[in-house]
């Protein structure tokens, strides 16, 4: 049983990192992992709490998560043409078809691309290169600070697991 309550701890730390690192499964994976506890033990009301916590942070991670990077665009003046382009940045640098950087690969390149992709975007529309920077650096902003968000979220997940069902496993 401690066997599988710590592969789901640590499935859930991938969702942890999920929750800041875009283009990976972040608080659903921690819900995920809840839920499998709750088979496992083959009780609802063994996971109760940490579904409603973690379902509640799902949601509000997502609202959060388009209400970020919504204010950083509407903050900096960005137009849909910034927000397009920030999206469509984020899938080229997940699937490397940014040029290539010397390190970081995908990662880097989930981080770069909806920064030069907000950029690219803006400065289509408006023809000024100033505004399209700013554009690009407060849809990039605003999208990091979503992530953070998110990961606190998915830490305060977990934590909450741990805290409910340690004794479950552990008997203290």
């Amino acid at each position: 049983m401690q066997i599988i309550y710590w592969l789901l701890i640590a499935l859930m730390m991938v969702g942890i990192i999920g929750a800041v690192v875009p283009g990976v499964p972040g608080i659903s994976l921690i819900l995920v992992a809840v839920i499998i506890w709750g088979i496992v033990k083959g009780s609802f009301a063994a996971i109760e709490i940490p579904v409603i916590v973690t379902g509640v942070v799902l949601l509000i991670g997502t609202a959060v998560d388009f209400l970020a990077g919504y204010l950083g665009a509407k903050k900096a003046g960005a137009s849909k043409w910034g927000q397009i382009g920030s999206f469509v940045g984020l899938l080229l640098g997940f699937f490397g078809l940014l040029p290539t950087l010397p390190v970081g690969g995908p990662l880097l390149g989930m981080l770069i691309g909806p920064l030069l992709g907000a950029i690219v975007g803006e400065f289509i529309y408006q023809r000024k290169l100033l505004v399209a920077l700013k554009a690009g650096i407060g849809i990039f902003v605003g999208t990091l600070v979503g992530n953070l968000i998110q990961g606190i979220l998915g830490i305060t997940a977990v934590v909450i697991f741990v805290w409910t069902t340690w004794s479950q496993v552990f008997g203290t």
